[in-house]
């Protein structure tokens, strides 16, 4: 189905606080952290979406699953899945999981080697993970539909 896909996706690093977002052109297949949506408000989680919806115009939606180390779910899977359901129903794009164990880690590590480190990564760590998210999409790792 990726190859079947071309144009703009977006990548999506979920939490019940913040949102990551990030950005990424299939033809490339490079990706580009975007924004963090920062708010426990649904309406407002959404409406967000939807402004980042109508000026990127993506072609697929893709949200990391988190698990835990072994690969099993726990709470957080369950909302990750709920949040790309409503994705899906309520936009009408393909919507892709993708395992995103480990993604937090990887991104502290390139904030880290970027030169910032603690309270600095925070505004930037869920973007960054939501690009790491993106990028293993991009690449085929861990990907279900």
């Amino acid at each position: 189905m990726r190859e079947q896909l071309a144009g703009t996706v977006l990548g999506f690093d979920f939490g019940e606080r913040r949102i990551g977002v990030a950005l990424g052109e299939t033809l490339l297949g490079i990706a580009h952290p975007l924004i963090t949506i920062d708010t426990l408000v649904t309406d407002e989680r959404f409406a967000a979406i939807a402004n980042l919806l109508a000026e990127w115009k993506p072609v697929a939606l893709i949200v990391g699953l988190p698990t835990h180390a072994d690969g099993t779910a726990h709470n957080m899977t369950r909302l990750a899945i709920k949040f790309s359901n409503r994705l899906k129903a309520r936009y009408g794009l393909p919507v892709f999981l993708v395992d995103e164990r480990y993604t937090s880690e990887v991104a502290e590590s390139m904030l880290g080697e970027a030169g910032l480190r603690g309270r600095k990564q925070k505004p930037a760590l869920d973007q960054v993970a939501a690009q790491t998210i993106l990028q293993s999409w991009f690449e085929g790792v861990g990907e279900r539909a």
